[in-house]
């Protein structure tokens, strides 16, 4: 009696979005998750999610959207924060910022906490401690069905907070850095951990960006306007089994469609 959870890492620009329309149908095909959770913070042109990409990505089966330091980066996207549930930014941020940081999406009577937090070492001095904030929702949040974004910078924290989530969370997955971990596994308490899932979007780049602008700054000393790389996209994610009656993880895959 298990049910499964596909996340999909950073959606990236155009091509993270054009990869993700054609490759998720045979990624859920393959994979038979109750539950499809993407993190769309650089959907829009590389930074930032606008309330018309959202509504496309929902359309297509995604039944909650993530995001993280880039949450507020498009000005329209505040009131949409507000009103749609299945949107989360970091629960971290300041209550007093629109949007909220977990929701709870029901199937087959399973009732799914997705939460999103983002860490504070190496990012903006703008977050409240993410740890207390998960030991709060863990007070507040009555089903054993928990699914973690964790959006930073550091290994260290991320890695930080699967140790302290373990056993209460079935999945802590980072997000942010864009570029894919290999220490996959299920902690001892039954949480499916992964550092970094990696990035959804152009495969020839640097972190989703052009690689050539990308190349000319860190050789150069003149200020470069990034872009979105416009070469084919690949799909990063992963695929974890979860026990319907317990909540605990019991495996956890990596995913790479595209290549």
């Amino acid at each position: 009696m298990t049910y499964n959870i596909l996340f999909l890492g950073d959606i990236v620009g155009e091509p993270g979005r054009k990869v993700v329309r054609e490759g998720l149908p045979s990624l859920q095909d393959t994979h038979q998750p109750l539950f499809t959770i993407v993190n769309g913070e650089n959907s829009a042109a590389g930074i930032g999610i606008t309330p018309k990409i959202a509504d496309e990505l929902f359309a297509q089966g995604i039944d909650a959207i993530t995001l993280g330091n880039h949450s507020f980066n498009k000005r329209e996207i505040g009131p949409y924060l507000d009103s749609q549930e299945r949107i989360l930014r970091p629960g971290n941020y300041s209550s007093r910022l629109p949007g909220h940081g977990h929701c709870l999406v029901e199937k087959e009577g399973i009732s799914l906490a997705v939460i999103n937090l983002s860490g504070r070492v190496e990012m903006d001095p703008v977050y409240d401690d993410p740890f207390a904030a998960f030991d709060a929702l863990d007070t507040q949040i009555s089903t054993p069905h928990r699914f973690l974004d964790f959006h930073a910078e550091a290994t260290s924290e991320k890695i930080a907070m699967g140790w302290h989530a373990d056993g209460r969370a079935t999945a802590v997955v980072g997000t942010h850095t864009h570029v894919t971990t290999a220490d996959e596994r299920v902690l001892p308490e039954g949480t499916a951990y992964i550092t970094d899932v990696g990035m959804t979007g152009p495969r020839d780049s640097v972190l989703g960006m052009d690689r050539h602008l990308i190349l000319r700054r860190f050789r150069g000393s003149l200020p470069e306007r990034f872009e979105v790389a416009t070469t084919p996209g690949v799909i990063s994610g992963v695929s974890i089994s979860v026990e319907k009656e317990s909540g605990r993880a019991l495996s956890i895959s990596r995913i790479r469609f595209g290549d």
